[in-house]
């Protein structure tokens, strides 16, 4: 018996996210069908975390045992043949058959990207959200650093978790802007909000990001993340930013 670790990349716009569900399209499902073509062997694929339906990875971690023979080196090619072409496998490696891709990780990291100009741009609609408007990106930032540390985030989790504990601990949570080089103005093109910690709860990012633009718009002061983050109250904090403009972008063990 073999546990094999694998780095995938996956646009989600397709899938009902991870996590196998009935009747569904699933990452999860589409991999380990992909196993069962290559080796017959009806696996349990893990993974570093559930992204949900339309979230898509830059470095998703996942992992499962296998008693194929099959050279380690050979996985990537051979899975990728066997996969749709919106998900690839990128490396693989052997890990000690204590190793589980989501209770071995110390941190990870999300990219939320936000397309802050008048028209939604046609190649990148399935990976960004478009925002119209102007957004006042220095009262975003202002917003941010209070998220820092360890805190309760009951406020920006969804009432459906079955997380008793909310509690955890970010490391980072900075802004990225990025300017339209086509129209030579130097406007602001896309936001990006990065984030990164050693865990989250369900729908915690794209709540985070719902309520920073609110604040971008002026709907609340920059304030108002701390008082948000103190109510523990999901109430108090603003909409669950739409899924297509995350991305997990690393996972660090």
């Amino acid at each position: 018996m073999r546990n094999l670790r694998f780095t995938i990349s996956y646009d989600g716009t397709a899938y009902s996210g991870f996590q196998i569900q009935p009747k569904a399209d699933t990452i999860q499902q589409r991999l380990e069908e992909a196993v069962y073509l290559l080796t017959g062997e009806q696996v349990k694929v893990a993974s570093s975390g559930r992204t949900d339906a339309g979230v898509h990875a830059k470095a998703q971690v996942i992992n499962f045992t296998t008693n194929s023979k099959i050279p380690v080196e050979r996985w990537c090619l051979a899975l990728n043949a066997r996969l749709p072409k919106d998900i690839v496998a990128h490396t693989a490696e052997e890990v000690p058959l204590s190793f589980h891709s989501r209770k071995a990780a110390k941190r990870k990291t999300y990219c939320y990207t936000i397309r802050a100009v008048r028209f939604p741009d046609v190649f990148h609609r399935n990976y960004e959200y478009h925002h119209p408007t102007h957004l006042n990106v220095e009262a975003i930032r202002e917003a941010l650093p209070c998220l820092l540390g360890e805190h309760d985030f009951t406020s920006f989790c969804t009432v459906r978790t079955d997380k008793e504990v909310k509690v955890r601990t970010l490391y980072e949570a900075r802004m990225v802007l990025e300017t339209d080089e086509l129209t030579g103005g130097g406007q602001i093109e896309r936001i990006r909000i990065i984030v990164s910690g050693n865990g989250f709860l369900y729908n915690m990012v794209r709540i985070i990001v719902g309520t920073l633009i609110q604040i971008g718009e002026g709907k609340r002061p920059s304030s108002d993340m701390q008082r948000i983050l103190e109510a523990r109250n999901r109430a108090e904090a603003g909409p669950t930013a739409e899924a297509m403009g995350l991305m997990l972008w690393k996972v660090d063990y």
